[in-house]
């Protein structure tokens, strides 16, 4: 079946079990929702706005898309704009702003680093406390991996991370779906992914999600395995 609601209230379950099991989103916060373009942000945003609708407690919600014209990446905002107005969500571009001697183009831990920085100084500028992501599981396993592989280390993406003393806490709350999930729900959705960064399709990240997904159908319990190890490690 494609008719998105139906996949949303799908999708949606486990959603609320990781709110509710990580504490992620509480009465009276004010979450930024960090909105790439792609389906998993926009998957994010949407799923939160409809969970904000039945959860036992008040929250509020912005969108925040980091503009990075700057680096040379493509204007969204006339996509995205719209959008926003339709869902009826506050929201808010922040720009890329890069230091003057930063080389172009960005490498792939210097493009992150500059947008996080984006997002956490827009996310305290408004006043949120909460600043969401639209990690999921499939990114939870890559991280795992890359962590035993290149750093020696059994780590994973937090569900919930705490930042500058807890004025901003990070949150995931997609982090027990596959990205094959919010792909589907994406296409029914009508959500289009943003141009591929060309650097991005040769990162190790990208070659560590191509080796998971030669795996086929073992890749779920390659990443249930994945995610309680590295969870018994770090002890959340």
């Amino acid at each position: 079946m494609n008719d998105p609601d139906h996949i949303a209230s799908f999708l949606l379950k486990p959603v609320v079990h990781a709110c509710k099991e990580f504490d992620l989103i509480a009465e009276g916060d004010r979450v930024a929702v960090a909105v790439s373009g792609g389906k998993d942000s926009r998957a994010l945003l949407d799923l939160l706005l409809r969970y904000q609708r039945k959860a036992p407690y008040r929250y509020k919600l912005v969108a925040l898309h980091v503009v990075g014209t700057s680096a040379g990446f493509p204007d969204l905002r006339a996509e995205l704009e719209p959008w926003f107005q339709l869902l009826g969500v506050e929201y808010h571009f922040a720009p890329l702003e890069l230091p003057p001697e930063e080389p172009l183009p960005l490498d792939c831990f210097r493009c992150s680093w500059n947008r996080r920085k984006a997002l956490f100084t827009s996310a305290v500028a408004l006043s949120c406390n909460k600043l969401a992501f639209g990690h999921h599981a499939d990114d939870a396993a890559a991280t795992t991996l890359l962590n035993l592989m290149f750093n020696g280390r059994l780590e994973t993406m937090a569900p919930r991370v705490e930042f500058f003393d807890g004025a901003v806490t990070v949150v995931r709350p997609l982090i027990y779906l596959p990205g094959k999930e919010l792909a589907r729900y994406g296409q029914a959705a009508g959500f289009l992914d943003p141009p591929l960064c060309p650097q991005g399709l040769t990162s190790r990240r990208a070659q560590v999600k191509a080796l998971l997904h030669q795996f086929g159908r073992d890749q779920k319990q390659i990443r249930t395995n994945l995610w309680r190890a590295a969870r018994q490690a770090m002890g959340f």
